[in-house]
């Protein structure tokens, strides 16, 4: 949500300003798509000049315009919860019960009921415009045994709309939640806004139509069961009757009405195309590119210069739209370029270039330590045992000596991983370690090396230091330790012999019988439970999902390797002064890395590796093949800078299996 930075700056001058314009021409196309619908609704095939004529005559009338009134407060609404709702890092539910969670959360809650509001207000006006036996809510009675009306009844049909409409909204907003509709994509491809809505409008028809079909078939079997319920509190609360001259609409002869469907499907789609539009305005207006000055004359502007928001945590938006610039700026800008490679005066340090390729590399280094702690999780099997209490504290060893991949994490802290020059924590408030496997930390049937990811190894353990899978640990000495000081994987150093670990401190304190007792009473409940057919189906993983978690921030990786990988070739003959040069071991190191952590990710159990087949569909799912993306993107990143330096990167100072990793790039056998 945005609530959290409302008072950035950016927020204020930009994001703001973008949603009001998506709002603002919501509100303009509305007459446009009122007029339509107010033809459809209308349409007659034996009396078309009747028709059209009385068609135009009523859209000049008051009830068409009070509608329109009415319809731009309900956009107004809409585009509101859109702006509260909306984030660039998709939410992935791993298990069932976390979806269902998401469901029952109480900001979706209110999200629903304001959307079950709203489209029973659309459908109202709907009604109105529509006009004939759906206009009123109240008509007089027609008398069974005299023709003269005797009181006031219940004109169900207005009833049926408005339920309709409440329906609809609601569905709306459960397939907003679930299929992650407030997740905002950015185009690869950079278009103008008006092509990119021109090309998407018709979609937005279509999706419209079929959804709002499929609405009214729930509909009707819905109010076929249960119609009676609100039949009976409306014409109780209201003292209306119920004429009885009619056929009621919670039969199948009163459903089987031709016009009556007709009429509703047209009311949804209506509906759904007008609430479409207003979130596609917005997508469209938010990752509109954003220009960011490299440097600036004046301090007071310093905090708006790209090195500086880059570094920035919040708002995501923000830091998203840095780096598409960064992207961008690397490929098609040779002037920003230069600004980039530029140095300091007086002083001459590269700081621009300092700023935004250690940022990058921030950002990259904090993906692979991700998935070397969901490798170290996923090939431990469920071996690893508690730790005591005692065995918090680790001799310190000099600055020579190799570190331990898996620190030792307070319980605030995820596993992090030392790789080559110290980097600062996640760049993302929202990213962690543990985060895709979030659901299985509470599942009661959940394995013990998943819970144990901000847990530590017990050196003691059998399993430790052990081959579990020649996959697993055959090149342990380079991706899962490194080195510190003149040893460092960068530094073109490779490590002599397997990695020392420090015994457990002495004197450990062991468990108590009193938490053993419990300890062992919560397995056996677990087992228990975990014969339940139903439980099991709750707490499982949903298929890829923890992989689809783990990538859900790639957008801004792949951004990240392309400004980087485009800045050092085109430093080939654009740098002056040398800038990149001293830091390309850091940055062919950091990629290198990262592809072999990709590469054993794709080698696991249950990760697919082929993207699998997505039809064209107005939601976007574009975040379940991310890790592809990313993988593709990453082998392109070091294939450029390949192919631009040649064999000159035989004199780049990296490790021994590094070295090998470059050849076969050079040679093109990757």
């Amino acid at each position: 949500m945005l609530s959290l930075g409302h008072d950035h700056w950016f927020i204020r001058k930009v994001v703001f300003w973008r949603a009001a314009a998506s709002i603002a021409w919501s509100v303009l196309l509305l007459p446009a798509s009122t007029a339509i619908f107010v033809l459809l609704s209308r349409f007659s095939v034996l009396h078309p000049i009747e028709w059209i004529t009385g068609s135009l005559n009523f859209l000049c009338g008051s009830y068409v315009i009070f509608s329109i009134v009415l319809l731009c407060l309900v956009v107004l609404i809409i585009g509101f919860f859109i702006l509260e709702f909306y984030t660039v890092v998709p939410s992935i539910p791993c298990t069932q019960i976390a979806l269902i969670g998401k469901v029952l959360h109480p900001q979706q809650f209110i999200h629903s009921l304001v959307h079950a509001v709203m489209g029973m207000l659309v459908s109202w006006c709907a009604a109105v415009m529509i006009g004939g036996r759906y206009q009123f809510l109240t008509t007089p009675c027609i008398a069974e045994e005299s023709a003269v009306a005797s009181s006031m009844c219940l004109n169900e049909y207005h009833l049926f709309f408005l339920l309709a409409g409440a329906f609809m909204g609601y569905s709306y907003s459960l397939l907003y939640v679930v299929g992650n509709m407030n997740y905002v994509s950015f185009p690869n491809i950079q278009q103008n806004k008006y092509l990119r809505f021109k090309g998407t409008l018709p979609l937005v028809i279509k999706h419209s139509a079929v959804q709002a079909l499929y609405s009214v078939r729930n509909y009707c079997i819905t109010y076929f069961f249960l119609g009676y319920i609100p039949r009976a509190w409306i014409c109780t609360t209201m003292n209306l009757q119920k004429d009885r001259a009619l056929h009621s609409l919670d039969t199948l002869t009163g459903l089987l009405d031709f016009s009556l469907l007709y009429h509703l499907w047209i009311s949804g789609t209506f509906l759904l195309v007008t609430w479409y539009m207003t979130w596609l305005l917005f997508r469209i207006y938010t990752t509109e590119v954003y220009c960011f000055p490299v440097q600036s004359s004046f301090s007071e502007d310093a905090h708006q210069c790209l090195p500086k928001v880059l570094s920035s945590k919040q708002p995501l938006i923000l830091k998203y739209l840095a780096l598409q610039d960064f992207a961008l700026l690397s490929q098609n800008s040779p002037s920003r370029r230069q600004e980039v490679f530029s140095l300091s005066q007086p002083g001459g340090h590269p700081h621009n270039w300092s700023a935004l390729s250690g940022e990058c590399l921030t950002i990259l280094n904090d993906l692979t330590q991700k998935l070397i702690a969901y490798q170290e999780a996923v090939s431990s099997n469920g071996r690893i045992k508690p730790q005591s209490v005692g065995s918090d504290k680790r001799p310190s060893s000099s600055g020579s000596s190799a570190t331990s991949l898996i620190e030792e994490p307070t319980s605030w802290q995820t596993p992090r991983v030392s790789m080559g020059p110290k980097t600062p924590g996640s760049v993302f408030l929202r990213s962690s370690v543990a985060s895709p496997f979030t659901p299985d930390l509470g599942s009661p049937f959940g394995s013990p090396a998943m819970k144990r990811l901000t847990g530590t190894l017990d050196p003691s353990s059998p399993w430790h230091g052990s081959v579990q899978s020649p996959h697993v640990m055959r090149r342990g000495p380079k991706l899962w330790t490194s080195s510190l000081g003149a040893e460092s994987p960068l530094n073109g150093s490779p490590q002599s012999g397997p990695v020392p670990v420090p015994s457990p401190v002495a004197g450990a304190q062991k468990p108590s019988i009193v938490s053993l007792w419990i300890q062992n009473r919560q397995e056996q409940v677990k087992n228990v439970l975990a014969k339940r057919v139903l439980i099991m189906y709750l707490f499982n993983k949903l298929p890829e999902a923890s992989s689809q978690a783990l990538f859900a921030e790639s957008q801004a990786h792949i951004w990240a390797l392309e400004g980087l990988s485009h800045l050092v070739a085109a430093s080939y003959t654009e740098d002056r002064f040398g800038v990149v040069q001293t830091t390309l071991p850091d940055i062919l190191g950091t990629m290198l890395t990262l592809q072999e952590a990709v590469d054993k990710h794709f080698k696991l159990p249950h990760a697919s590796s082929k993207p699998a087949r997505t039809l064209s569909s107005l939601v976007d799912t574009s975040y379940k093949t991310l890790r592809f993306a990313l993988r593709a993107s990453l082998k392109t990143a070091i294939y450029r800078i390949t192919t631009t330096f040649g064999e000159h990167l035989n004199a780049v100072q990296v490790s021994v299996e590094h070295r090998k990793k470059l050849q076969q790039f050079l040679e093109y056998k990757e």
